[in-house]
């Protein structure tokens, strides 16, 4: 991984985690348009702190940054926006309709149960479930102790199971 003379370069470290940085960006504003925005801004704030970085964990580091950005942009608008089910689906290729219907109902299904969790829950949940981030990753993203991501991690499934995403 390291650059000229030794050196470990922003590219090489930071760009690799992009797509895990609008992963979590788009599931905490929940508007596609929003979360470049915020991927965008966690970037040139990455750039900007990259000399402090010790080279632990790349993506944990860069992914705290998003998170950071995401809370500033809904703060700035003072809500979340939904996003529509269309822009969930996944292409299926199986030529049955009625599968495809299932799958893009049941996508549906869990993207109101998603949106239906108090954000401190759903961040877990995506960092844990869609990121596969270590209970220690998510507890330094978050930055809350290990116990608190597990405990919110037990709610939001539960919710999840029990309610459809209601706590």
């Amino acid at each position: 991984m390291p650059g000229r003379g030794g050196r470990v370069s922003f590219e090489q470290t930071v760009l690799p985690q992009l797509d895990a940085a609008y992963n979590l960006a788009r599931w905490l504003v929940r508007d596609p348009a929003l979360a470049q925005d915020v991927v965008q801004d966690a970037m040139v704030r990455a750039l900007r702190h990259f000399a402090a970085f010790r080279g632990d964990n790349p993506r944990a580091w860069l992914l705290q940054i998003v998170r950071r950005a995401a809370y500033d942009a809904m703060d700035a608008r003072g809500r979340i926006v939904s996003l529509d089910g269309t822009e969930l689906g996944v292409a299926d290729s199986a030529p049955n309709p009625e599968a495809t219907l299932t799958q893009s109902q049941n996508l549906l299904q869990l993207d109101m149960a998603l949106t239906a969790l108090p954000i401190e829950l759903r961040e877990c949940l995506v960092l844990r479930e869609l990121e596969e981030m270590s209970y220690k990753d998510i507890a330094r993203i978050t930055g809350v102790p290990v116990g608190t991501v597990m405990s919110r991690l037990w709610r939001a499934r539960r919710a999840l199971i029990t309610n459809g995403g209601s706590p």
